[in-house]
């Protein structure tokens, strides 16, 4: 490419410019049947735990921007607008699946990245998806910031309308991010 910048071996050099790196997470939804508008969509629903984005930053305390995310159900023919709550750290707002979601809370508020709403999910016969990207309204780019002693986001998925899936569908949610 025109642009880019070779050291005297021929590598590319990367000068001021950030890295692109995909941070993927699995879960297998512990519901089966209906979630309601403004569910928790998660793993468990005794104990919940937050989506943690492992890797986030290049290094800890580190930061970037997150430049697309995508969320993947492995059920076809699910339509749901999902809204995906990120923080530097385990936020205590409601973890649990299938419960009310109570994001953001103001004791979270120190701790908290934004939001990425996506738009509805869809198919060609395979599993649903969605995308936010800076061309859509998800809120992005967003800046992020980890915490000192951490590379990692974490992140609460709520569904913006009622969705019917099965005990162990699996959702996956994908963010790039572009590392500093």
């Amino acid at each position: 490419m025109a642009n880019e910048l070779f050291d005297i071996k021929g590598r590319p050099v990367q000068v001021g410019i950030g890295t692109l790196k995909a941070v993927s997470v699995t879960r297998e939804l512990a519901a089966a049947g209906a979630y309601a508008a403004e569910d928790v969509l998660s793993e468990s629903a005794a104990a919940g735990t937050a989506w943690a984005f492992e890797g986030a930053a290049r290094n800890d305390g580190g930061g970037g921007y997150i430049t697309k995310a995508q969320v993947v159900c492995e059920r076809t023919a699910v339509t749901p607008r999902l809204s995906l709550y990120l923080f530097s750290a385990v936020p205590t707002s409601e973890l649990k699946d299938n419960a009310a979601n109570t994001a953001l809370l103001h004791a979270d508020l120190a701790n908290y990245v934004g939001r990425i709403d996506f738009p509805s999910m869809e198919d060609l016969g395979g599993d649903s998806e969605a995308a936010a990207t800076p061309s859509t309204s998800g809120n992005l780019p967003l800046a992020f910031q980890c915490a000192d002693n951490a590379d990692d986001l974490y992140g609460v998925l709520v569904t913006r309308d009622a969705l019917t899936v099965t005990a162990k569908d699996e959702m996956t949610i994908i963010l790039t991010v572009e590392q500093y």
